[in-house]
């Protein structure tokens, strides 16, 4: 690549970074959850199609996904993506005071990560590529997918059993840093590992069968006298403790696998004397390996299975996820972080260091003259992040922490890297609240630097790529013999879309957009004018 195509996306960058910082703040507000996405999907549509990209929407068969294209030339096609779902339950305005976005539920969803500045950074990065591509006669196209629901591993694994990452030459992978080593710098060995989720809906369909000798003598099989089956919810309820009960069972402790779950909706209206119908719960596993999350779902079936005949309810299995663990290239990872070395780490000016002393006086703390952590100031190359997250982790263990990018992985070289988001000191004893770090994530000058560092480190990359053949060649050369020696290559999806579940939404009501919780009067006492 040449240092005047680098400059000139650099230069793109800087130029506009009023207009970008806007676009970040714009997903940020948005803050729409896994499936659920509509309106940040429709931004990015429009955006892309502005900047000359054609889009497939609802690509995969996923409303909320898409996949752009744009080409100068036959060349390299070189893939970036944006991530926009938020998380239920973290909704936080932009301020440095704590307190939902305005006239909203603090339960409705907030960027945590924040996948707001994860989409926008490699967005401006790849339209900074296509600016300095056209400049210089740059030849190849960009790539650039829309992928919802990444907080359950969502639309990854469908798009790839669909085919959307084939024939690609190489794959960027951003993510603003959320744990060290891994800040300002990529992976090396050591990538993400494999991660299933599957919802377990309990069924009560035939609540007069309870007790079928009462129920045949009683004209009203659900009377108000009559002891009702259990229903739905106690299936739920039974599964949740047994599952809590059996979890030290499931593996032993180690390979730093986790378990979580989470309860969707249930059936049951009111409290009278009614079994309830429905209801639903999902449970979401990391391991590190495959022969891991096939024990521990085996045991979640039994365990699913015993709840409901347990609440006279049936029992169906869906899955959410099934997403493969991650290729690791080091090739992508030299190219990837001798950009980052250009682009530098992020920098934290005065507005910044303005709004964390703000923060921290909220908190009660004493203002810091450098209250942000020193780790954000610095690079740490690849190898030295590999020998320090080794150092955590048991020898045989392949595979650490949960993302989807990996099964990008199987299709193309791929770079995972991070760049350091605002992250405060703290005073010995004392831990920020989650509040703190998402309201970072969303105020311009804390969360800027960041995304000005990975639009540069995307948009050089790319470039990279699209120029210097002899180094794209060694990266395909690596990930074609790393693939050749695995046995298990296909995608491991084998299941639709899970659009149809009450995943949790925003709503249109008289008073204007509401989560689907309504905001209440202790939401209210939160806001500040």
């Amino acid at each position: 690549m040449t240092p005047q195509a680098t400059q000139t996306a650099h230069k793109w960058i800087d130029a506009n970074r009023q207009n970008w910082s806007a676009w970040c703040a714009t997903i940020f507000d948005f803050a729409e959850t896994a499936w659920r996405e509509y309106r940040s999907a429709e931004w990015y549509v429009k955006r892309l199609r502005a900047e000359g990209f054609d889009v497939e929407e609802g690509s995969a068969g996923m409303p909320t996904a898409f996949a752009a294209h744009w080409s100068n030339g036959k060349g390299p096609t070189i893939m970036a993506y944006a991530e926009y779902d938020a998380v239920p339950g973290n909704c936080q305005i932009a301020d440095t005071y704590r307190a939902p976005r305005r006239g909203l539920s603090r339960f409705a969803g907030g960027h945590t990560d924040p996948h707001s500045a994860l989409g926008i950074g490699s967005l401006a990065g790849a339209l900074a590529a296509k600016v300095a591509m056209e400049k210089h006669g740059i030849a190849g196209t960009i790539r650039f997918m829309g992928e919802p629901a990444e907080k359950v591993r969502g639309s990854k694994p469908i798009h790839s059993a669909a085919g959307y990452y084939d024939g690609l030459d190489a794959i960027i992978s951003f993510h603003p840093h959320y744990m060290l080593p891994y800040c300002n710098t990529c992976r090396w060995d050591t990538h993400c590992g494999p991660y299933w989720a599957a919802i377990y809906e309990f069924l009560c369909e035939a609540p007069e069968t309870w007790l079928r000798d009462e129920a045949a003598g009683n004209p009203i099989a659900v009377a108000h006298t009559s002891a009702r089956a259990p229903g739905a919810n106690d299936a739920v309820v039974s599964m949740f403790q047994l599952s809590k009960q059996l979890r030290d069972h499931m593996l032993p402790h180690t390979g730093t696998w986790t378990l979580n779950e989470t309860i969707l909706a249930s059936g049951q209206a009111t409290a009278d004397n009614l079994a309830a119908q429905m209801a639903q719960i999902m449970y979401a596993a990391r391991a590190p390996d495959l022969a891991m999350l096939r024990k521990i779902f085996a045991v979640l079936d039994r365990t699913a299975e015993t709840a409901a005949r347990l609440a006279h309810c049936t029992v169906k299995r869906h899955w959410v996820s099934k997403s493969k663990p991650g290729l690791a290239n080091h090739a992508m990872a030299e190219i990837t972080y001798r950009n980052l070395e250009r682009a530098g780490p992020p920098v934290f000016g005065p507005d910044a260091i303005a709004v964390a002393q703000r923060l921290q006086s909220e908190l009660g703390l004493a203002p810091m003259a450098q209250p942000f952590a020193e780790e954000l100031s610095r690079l740490i190359a690849p190898q030295e992040a590999e020998t320090r997250i080794r150092r955590e982790i048991p020898a045989w263990q392949t595979h650490y922490t949960s993302d989807d990018y990996t099964d990008m992985t199987w299709h193309a070289p791929t770079a995972r890297f991070y760049i350091g988001r605002a992250s405060l000191k703290a005073p010995p004893g004392f831990a920020y609240p989650e509040w703190a770090m998402n309201a970072l994530g969303g105020i311009p000058a804390t969360i800027d630097p960041t995304v000005a560092c990975a639009a540069k480190t995307v948009a050089g990359t790319i470039l990279d790529l699209m120029s210097d053949r002899e180094s794209l060649t060694a990266a395909k050369r690596e990930f074609a013999g790393r693939l050749e020696r695995e046995t298990d290559r296909k995608p491991w999806c084998d299941y639709a879309p899970p659009l149809d579940f009450p995943w949790p939404d925003y709503v249109e009501t008289r008073h204007g957009r509401q989560w689907w919780i309504p905001s209440t009067a202790a939401d209210r006492a939160l806001e500040r004018k």
